[in-house]
């Protein structure tokens, strides 16, 4: 039932983004200078490529149950919603640098809405929460999200050199989301009832996935990231073929129509120029980054503005903080709204978004200038 419900979610999330993207490219075409042969050097193969391994790989690792069994443990042993809440966020952030924020969410979102089964609590705000989380956590990790995934690519930042980079600003966003728990949630005492039976723990799948994990970072941080990828593809097509099955790969067609896209409005002159101007003064990375996200969300402006600049830390920071305030900065969000449908759930969420964002951005201005 949770990977039928994941499926679904995933499809309903981004096929209306390829929809759109498809319907925009002969609009792109007709106005920028690229003929359509020029098109796939408009993609950055190595970070498609990379994308491809790492969503094989967290796929699993979830379907594994390793991931379902730790979260078990974990929250078996909680006796506050308010601790309830700095371990879901806490779980979140974790797991979206290590598996990707989208993965993240299928896991923790599913368990919470087990726990709220057993005892009265406040889910929608830990949707939210576990929301804003992902973001936070993501932000640290090249793998954490597919714009970091992107810029390390283009950056040519080493797997730990870029993790530096991002450990401030993540930091950051981590503790402001930290910080308003206890606004959020209350000691009230939680008395977890046995909760219902774990995934089954497939310990052989667990074992690859485990194994294969930091050996593709490597090869992915050495420049091998195509040749990683089929050879993880290969293997798992020999001996974990149903993992393939349940992979996402409209997300992959989905992140090529991005670059292509966004590379061919970054050719028409009209917004060529005014974005170079845009680009020109101190910090307006960062500011352009987190301002655009919240026009086409984080993803597709740090396609877009990755070939106007080199300010790589800058954008990097910018397009991950432009994943608060609205929801559409980032598909994660999007995701998180989608697992739990409740009346008001949107506003309560930009409720708590948007001031985080603002806040996340006046202290990334300051970190950056000092």
């Amino acid at each position: 039932m949770r990977n039928l419900l994941r499926q679904i979610l995933m499809k309903f999330s981004r096929d209306w983004l390829l929809l759109a993207l498809l319907a925009l490219l002969p609009f792109l075409l007709w106005l920028a200078p690229a003929g359509s042969g020029a098109l796939p050097g408009l993609v950055d193969w190595k970070t498609v490529s990379a994308l491809a391994g790492l969503m094989v790989l967290s796929r699993g690792l979830e379907v594994s149950g390793m991931i379902d069994r730790v979260g078990r443990a974990v929250l078996m042993r909680l006796h506050s919603i308010r601790w309830l809440a700095v371990t879901l966020v806490l779980m979140a952030a974790v797991l979206s640098a290590i598996v990707t924020n989208d993965v993240a969410l299928f896991v923790t979102v599913p368990l919470t809405l087990g726990l709220a089964r057993m005892v009265a609590l406040p889910v929608g705000r830990l949707v939210i929460f576990q929301a804003l989380a992902v973001n936070a956590g993501s932000a640290l990790s090249p793998v954490g999200n597919p714009q970091n995934l992107l810029l390390w690519q283009v950056s040519g930042m080493g797997f730990v050199e870029f993790t530096l980079t991002m450990l401030p600003i993540s930091g950051v966003m981590l503790a402001l989301v930290l910080a308003l728990v206890p606004v959020g949630f209350g000691k009230a005492p939680l008395a977890l009832a046995d909760m219902k039976s774990p995934l089954p723990l497939k310990r052989d799948l667990m074992g690859a996935s485990l194994i294969a994990y930091p050996l593709f970072l490597w090869a992915v941080n050495a420049g091998f990231a195509l040749a990683g990828a089929a050879v993880i593809i290969a293997v798992f097509s020999i001996r974990f073929r149903d993992i393939l099955r349940g992979v996402d790969w409209t997300l992959l067609l989905v992140f090529i129509l991005m670059f292509v896209n966004m590379g061919l409005a970054g050719q028409i002159p009209m917004i060529e120029t005014q974005v170079s101007a845009l680009l020109h003064g101190p910090g307006s990375a960062f500011a352009l980054g987190a301002g655009l996200s919240q026009v086409i969300s984080n993803v597709p402006a740090a396609i877009f503005l990755a070939a106007f600049t080199d300010e790589w830390r800058a954008l990097a920071w910018g397009v991950n903080v432009g994943g608060f305030g609205l929801a559409f900065g980032s598909l994660a969000n999007l995701i998180a709204l989608r697992l739990y449908r409740q009346p008001g759930l949107w506003v309560q969420f930009h409720l708590w978004s948007l001031p985080v964002f603002g806040i996340s951005f006046a202290a990334g201005a300051v970190l950056l200038a000092i």
